[in-house]
């Protein structure tokens, strides 16, 4: 079976390094934050510089947790910019790696599988991972890290353990080196898939780091993880069977399109009931969109942290597949009505269409008509052409224009930050 070689790239500190280079500032040695000064100071860093890390500061801290003795630009989320150097990134790997051989992981983060394109450019893995890397910090100003493993497990936690350490910025790992340097590693919160929630799990077994894993009883495992602890001893072990084949090759059995969103401030049940009709109304235009229907919603309504309650969540099969707004809001209200505490304080909301499918499959009840359907379908496809022409907000329904409402200002930000327009 042939080895394969992948590369793990990430470029460190993403937003802040972008921040930094926008100002002509080196990124290593500047104390930068990113985060929205309009918000509170309770507000998380969406990143910190590595000079801000280096003081022990964490990268994904609030505010208010950056010693007030450390001087720092706190700089204005642009999520437009950083998908834009995100871009021309990716415009980079294409230079040396086709797409077919790329997967990209996250917005500062990709796999690249090399395996063909070492004896083409007459390199090492180690030669090309440096060449792409210059390229990078001399094309953008943007400073990156790689991890090099024999499959895509090794490669992430390359990156993610070994390179930090390493001079060149790059780790590397095979099987054998991994089993050597990693097996008593800890905390196993520093591996790919280990959260706190299940190194503690692990932990409560007398389970301290990898090699404890390849020693445990199976059953155990098992009975503690369920079918994750197959992959789970496969990585103790370090090995991973998924290929960048197999990922280019996956397709979901089931789809769906959601929307979520985190208030200000406390809403009152009334003031959300506006906010689930503009996320019904936004989902809807994205179903009209991409041409699919669905048959049920699901919502999710999580109220005021200072409660401490459990969120309310329920689902409305509808007798119709369609992603008619007139159809759907009845559904979704009727289901918000329903499992929403009236008296209690509203922080956080998502929305959900399960299973959604193509527009071919739309189907009607006794009680549709076809026509208003078909007309409703007219005005929000007209709608989506104004808004792609002139922005998402030169066309807004009238609710949106309320106090409460959140959509135009949503219409502004990228992931739920300012997109810097």
């Amino acid at each position: 079976m042939e080895e394969h070689i992948y590369l793990c790239i990430d470029l460190k500190s993403f937003y802040a390094s972008v921040e930094c280079v926008e100002r002509g500032l080196d990124p290593l040695t500047t104390n930068l934050a990113v985060a929205d000064p309009e918000r509170s100071e309770k507000t998380i860093c969406l990143a910190i510089s590595p000079s801000m890390k280096a003081l022990g500061i964490k990268n994904r801290c609030r505010v208010f947790q950056i010693p007030k003795d450390v001087q720092y630009i706190m700089a204005t989320p642009r999520m437009k910019l950083y998908i834009d150097y995100s871009a021309e990134i990716y415009g980079i790997y294409l230079k040396y790696i086709s797409k077919e051989d790329i997967h990209v992981y996250s917005i500062d983060e990709a796999f690249l599988d090399v395996t063909h394109y070492l004896s083409l450019y007459h390199m090492s893995p180690r030669e090309l991972a440096l060449r792409i890397m210059e390229d990078i910090k001399i094309s953008t100003g943007i400073t990156a890290t790689a991890g090099i493993g024999t499959n895509l497990y090794l490669a992430k936690v390359a990156l993610d353990i070994m390179a930090k350490h390493a001079k060149d910025n790059i780790g590397y790992l095979t099987e054998e080196l991994y089993q050597k340097a990693l097996w008593r590693h800890q905390p196993l919160t520093d591996f790919w898939r280990i959260g706190k929630g299940i190194a503690n799990r692990l932990n409560s077994v007398g389970i301290v780091d990898m090699g404890d894993i390849t020693r445990a009883n199976e059953e155990l495992l098992y009975r503690l993880f369920g079918i994750d602890a197959e992959l789970m001893i496969d990585h103790a072990w370090g090995r991973e069977t998924t290929t960048m084949a197999d990922i280019k090759a996956y397709s979901s059995k089931s789809n769906s399109m959601s929307s979520g969103q985190v208030l200000s401030r406390d809403y009152s049940f009334e003031e959300c009931k506006l906010i689930v009709k503009e996320m019904a109304d936004a989902l809807c235009l994205d179903m009209v969109e991409k041409s699919v229907v669905t048959g049920s919603m699901s919502l999710m309504i999580g109220y005021s942290n200072e409660l401490g309650l459990k969120p309310a969540i329920g689902t409305a099969s509808m007798t119709v597949t369609t992603n008619s707004y007139r159809t759907i809001i009845p559904y979704v209200i009727n289901l918000y009505e329903r499992i929403v505490d009236k008296n209690k304080p509203i922080r956080r909301l998502s929305l959900s269409c399960n299973n959604v499918s193509d527009e071919t499959y739309e189907q009607y009840d006794l009680f549709s008509d076809p026509i208003e359907i078909e007309k409703d379908r007219r005005i929000q496809k007209a709608a989506l052409e104004i808004k792609k022409r002139f922005g998402k907000n030169a066309l807004v329904r009238g609710m949106d224009l309320q106090e409460a409402g959140t959509t135009m200002e949503r219409n502004r930000q990228i992931g739920g930050h300012k997109s810097g327009e």
